[in-house]
């Protein structure tokens, strides 16, 4: 359990990486608190930290079942996938929104993956 648990800590070091960078938006473009708009490129910033939230909320929990019930091995490879795919999806989200598909498309395989595959073999786990 080893390697998932060091894939979802780097998953959340990388959302740490996000909050930073929002931080540091939010300075840069004069967005005060509480605001969440006011900048164009804040806004794309503050939409990646956002939306990385948001799917940490399916990656985390998929990812613990995934490797319980089918293996932890390929777990561990999906999370890999879904820590590129984010890394992608803010690049190109900051760079131009027009340019995340590839991205977030990486984290939708990586969740998609680990949710169907961890609930199948719950399924198959109880038979």
């Amino acid at each position: 359990m080893e390697l998932v648990a060091i894939v979802a800590l780097l998953a959340l070091l990388e959302y740490w990486g996000f909050l930073v960078m929002t931080g540091q938006a939010r300075g840069r473009f004069g967005v005060a608190a509480p605001a969440t708009a006011g900048h164009p490129v804040f806004e794309r910033y503050f939409r990646v930290q956002m939306n990385t939230l948001e799917q940490l909320a399916i990656f985390l929990p998929s990812l613990a079942i995934f490797a319980r019930t089918v293996s932890e091995g390929w777990a561990a490879a999906m999370g890999v996938v879904f820590i590129v795919g984010r890394a992608l999806y803010a690049r190109g989200y900051i760079e131009d929104p027009a340019k995340r598909g590839p991205g977030f498309l990486l984290t939708l395989i990586a969740n998609g993956v680990l949710v169907i595959g961890g609930l199948v073999g719950a399924v198959l786990r109880l038979v």
